[in-house]
């Protein structure tokens, strides 16, 4: 699978009661889809996960892959405490046509997490699960730093594909980039231009747009139909990729690329896709001048929005530019009446 560009890590929608408020989250999934955004990333921490139990996370699961579009990458969170439980999850994933797992490191019992342990844990996911890994490193909230040496060897494995790094440290990113040159190229999928190709796509009914009228003549007597014709098959052709790195942290996204990311999984992405995109699209142009200056325009909401208030004002940006955002399910608390107006003024220029 191709990881390159810039993903949503969305979030989940509840009514103020906590229940799961799934018909706002077929809202933003649907939008997210008319974005040039490479993909979405489902349950992963900005989507609070944690929060939620088995069955609501297969439920989220369901109704965001029936409303994203075909071309969009799916990644859905299934990182559990056990190889088991993220397992179901992933096999779950895999029934829904997700393209990728995104498995975050176990972190309850730190103290016994040693590398052994962690290289156990991904081997063994990864050697069951229907579809490719990816690892996921936020120290931030696991209080656990995957090591370059564990991310090195797990590398080579078949089925672990790339990693999101959430560390916010570019140094970690270039390291990760020369720890892993000798790991085997992939061929991957891609449409004409290069772009992912996913199962979906593969899989999508005939096109129901344009419409072929057939004379009664050219039926040979009877009424006239309109019919539409077969959706022409997806041109693909395959791509070598190497071990692809995603990161985190919108803060550093431009420094991150010129590193060696292929793209990003980025929280403030769920409420201003453009703005991340913009950086994105600039680098890629080989505009340096651009993109640093697109960088610099999210600085601010990156920092304040997206690192210190949380949950709470990813949500509350969302809510300002069309996506229903809502509050985090408790213990998380909303922003107060004095940060919503903070959080305005930052996402001012930061519009859709």
């Amino acid at each position: 699978m191709l990881l390159e560009g810039i993903f949503a890590a969305i979030t989940t929608p509840f009514y103020p009661d906590s229940r799961l408020y799934l018909r706002k989250l077929e809202h933003n999934v649907e939008r997210y889809s008319r974005t040039p955004l490479s993909g979405l990333v489902v349950l992963g921490s900005t989507g609070e996960a944690v929060m939620l139990g088995d069955e609501e996370s297969r439920e989220i699961l369901k109704t965001a892959c029936q409303a994203a579009s075909a071309d969009k990458v799916l990644i859905a969170g299934v990182g559990r405490e056990s190889v088991s439980q993220t397992l179901q999850l992933a096999e779950f994933a895999a029934n829904q046509d997700y393209d990728a797992v995104l498995v975050r490191t176990p972190n309850f019992y730190t103290p016994q997490m040693g590398n052994a342990a962690i290289l156990n844990y991904y081997r063994m996911v990864a050697d069951a699960s229907p579809v490719p890994v990816i690892l996921y490193n936020i120290p931030k909230f696991t209080k656990y730093d995957l090591p370059v040496e564990v991310i090195a060897e797990l590398a080579f494995h078949p089925n672990i594909v790339g990693l999101k790094d959430s560390s916010g440290r570019v140094e970690q990113i270039a390291a990760v980039v020369a720890a892993t040159q000798l790991v085997p190229r992939r061929k991957v999928t891609v449409t004409e231009i290069f772009a992912a190709v996913t199962q979906r796509m593969l899989e999508a009914p005939p096109s129901i747009e344009a419409a072929t009228f057939i004379s009664a003549e050219m039926l040979g007597g009877g009424g006239a139909l309109a019919m539409s014709p077969p959706r022409p098959a997806v041109k693909t052709r395959t791509k070598e990729v190497g071990f692809q790195l995603l990161s985190g942290s919108p803060a550093t996204l431009f420094d991150s690329l010129e590193a060696g990311a292929t793209g990003a999984v980025l929280a403030l992405a769920a409420s201003a896709p453009q703005a991340c995109l913009e950086i994105y699209t600039a680098w890629k142009d080989k505009d340096r001048a651009l993109a640093l200056e697109k960088q610099e325009r999210i600085l601010r909401a990156s920092a304040r929005v997206g690192s210190e208030l949380g949950i709470a004002g990813v949500k509350y940006a969302c809510d300002l530019n069309g996506y229903y955002g809502g509050a985090p399910r408790m213990p998380l608390l909303p922003l107060t009446a004095d940060l919503k107006a903070e959080v305005a003024q930052i996402m001012d220029n930061i519009r859709n």
